[in-house]
């Protein structure tokens, strides 16, 4: 046989012979370390299946909370509206005249019976003079038909007839005198004129507009609440609004309507609030908040709140056994200092670090959240 064959099998041989050695080697390693880690494992009196079991539990999260309790909050109802004069009339004329002066002019303030414009007399004053001279007459005949009639020489008709004679004569005196005060249109209440529309020498017919009175303290502040909210209000109550050009008035309830609006199905309301010197002008609009009978709410943080896997917003709670609660809420009134919110218990343990990476129902570590004091 060729020799380099002979050397290459003897090689061949050789390499086969180590790599079985290898083989054999490892394999008592491999088993005498199994042996050592079951023999570690009956000395520590722990299972395989036991660790198997502390690797699959879920591990605790530790969240931070704070106790808090509910307090009495004030509920209010905010509506939008405007401010409106408490009356607003148009004075008018009740005879017709020619008017010979005038009193006043626009933006003038007045008190009830100030003078506004008067009419000519003309011969007014004359007629009522006629009136008045045939009442006298007609007491006369009166009187001496009393005293025939008591003697039997005059019947009871003929002094019945007297009678009736004597007051009409005194009706168109009475007439007469009312028609002269008509001559003068006076201010039914105190106000400011707002406009006028006659002017000395005019010639105006009854019914024809003489000037427009406005009464506007106190003030109106009017606007329409929901149907949901109006039982909640009451006439008398308090209220307050804050004008658009910055000033803040309080007053109160005066008006409630007892008939919705049919296209918002809303209530007219009107707060009453006192306008001394007429500062506050009509037209303007408000911000009107209507307060209400007080309710247990908590203040917190904004920060705190947070959504379920439904998207419902609310805050997260431990309970007593250290599980997760899921709390919805209602925002109640909202300020720069912090929430008022509504659903929670009277006294709870509220999670302030950590809400959002628990869930309802998870076992917690909590510990008692310590705000760092200011430096």
């Amino acid at each position: 046989m060729n020799r380099s064959i002979i050397i290459a099998i003897i090689i061949a041989v050789g390499v086969t012979a180590w790599i079985a050695s290898g083989q054999i080697d490892t394999g008592g390693d491999s088993e005498t370390a199994n042996g050592d880690a079951v023999a570690a494992t009956k000395a520590d009196g722990t299972s395989a299946d036991t660790a198997e079991t502390h690797k699959n539990q879920p591990k605790i999260m530790g969240v931070r909370y704070a106790i808090s309790t509910a307090q009495p909050k004030e509920q209010e109802i905010i509506v939008h509206g405007r401010t409106e004069a408490n009356r607003v009339v148009e004075l008018k004329a009740e005879i017709s005249g020619r008017i010979n002066k005038i009193y006043v002019e626009e933006g003038d303030r007045v008190k009830s019976g100030d003078r506004i414009v008067s009419f000519d007399v003309k011969d007014n004053k004359a007629r009522l003079q006629e009136a008045e001279a045939l009442v006298r007459q007609r007491e006369i005949e009166f009187n001496a038909a009393k005293k025939l009639n008591k003697k039997g020489f005059s019947s009871d008709t003929t002094f019945a007839s007297a009678k009736a004679q004597l007051d009409s004569a005194s009706a168109q005196v009475t007439a007469m005198k009312i028609r002269l005060n008509d001559l003068v249109i006076t201010a039914p209440f105190d106000g400011y004129i707002e406009a006028r529309e006659a002017e000395v020498g005019d010639y105006v017919k009854d019914g024809n507009g003489i000037a427009t009175i406005v009464e506007s303290d106190p003030l109106l502040i009017t606007g329409q609440i929901s149907e949901l909210q109006v039982g909640n209000i009451e006439v008398g109550g308090k209220g307050s609004a804050k004008l658009v050009t910055g000033e803040t008035v309080n007053g109160k309830v005066k008006f409630i309507g007892r008939v919705a609006e049919p296209e918002t199905r809303t209530f007219r309301v009107e707060l009453e609030v006192p306008n001394k010197g007429y500062k506050l002008r009509s037209g303007v609009t408000a911000e009107i908040v209507f307060k209400t009978n007080s309710v247990m709410a908590h203040f917190i943080s904004p920060a705190y709140l947070t959504l379920n896997d439904s998207g419902v917003l609310g805050l997260r709670t431990v309970g007593e056994d250290d599980v997760v609660k899921f709390n919805p809420v209602k925002i109640l009134a909202d300020t720069p200092d912090g929430i008022w919110v509504q659903g929670l218990p009277e006294t709870v343990r509220l999670i302030v670090v950590g809400q959002d990476f628990v869930r309802a129902g998870d076992k917690v570590r909590p510990d008692l959240f310590v705000a760092e004091a200011s430096q």
